[in-house]
This record gives C-alpha cells, sequence and structure tokens, in this order.
C-alpha cells in the first residue's frame, strides 16, 4: 500500500456549511484527472452506509486543492474498481494480503 495511506487527516465542508473529518486513503491520477479516496474518520464499520468516499481533486487560482464529488454513477464506479486495484495490489506486493 502506498505510504499516504491512512497517515492524512483533512476537515471538508459541505455545501451547507458542515464540516467532515476525512482520513485520506490514497490518490491517483486517472483518465487526465486526480481523484483521493478517503474514509470518514469518525466511522463505524457496522453501520451499513459505512464506505469510501471519492473526490475529484481541482485546484483553484491559488493553487489550493478543491474537492468535488464525482456525480456521473459510471464514471465514480470505474474510478472506485481503479482505487480498489491500487489499494489491494499495493497491499499484495507488501505481503499484507
Amino acid at each position: 500500500m502506498s505510504e499516504a495511506y491512512g497517515g492524512d487527516f483533512i476537515t471538508i465542508i459541505d455545501d451547507d456549511g458542515q464540516e467532515f473529518e476525512l482520513e485520506v486513503l490514497d490518490t491517483m491520477d486517472y483518465n487526465g484527472e486526480v481523484y483521493t479516496a478517503f474514509l470518514p474518520a469518525d466511522m463505524d464499520e457496522s453501520d451499513p452506509d459505512y464506505g469510501m468516499i471519492i473526490l475529484r481533486v481541482v485546484q483553484d487560482e491559488d493553487g489550493e486543492n478543491i474537492y468535488e464529488s464525482i456525480d456521473d454513477d459510471e464514471q465514480l464506479q470505474d474510478v472506485y474498481n481503479h482505487f480498489m486495484l491500487l489499494l489491494f495490489d499495493d497491499e499484495e506486493e507488501d505481503g499484507e494480503a
């Protein structure tokens, strides 16, 4: 797994002004765009809605990262599948699988 896995936390604010703390799993370039996968920092693994959050990374005029949701379900599924390959292939290479 890459060194970025599980090491960083960010706080994002949604369109309603609510803050969320997220744990960064990994970031990847895919099809000319950058995506980051997160887990909620306060996740409860027994929650049926527990899961990975994937956001597209874009930069504003000042070079700051802005995280956007992926509204196209097919694109989201494609990016999710590539993250799963990236995350689990790294685990197998590290002998963790």
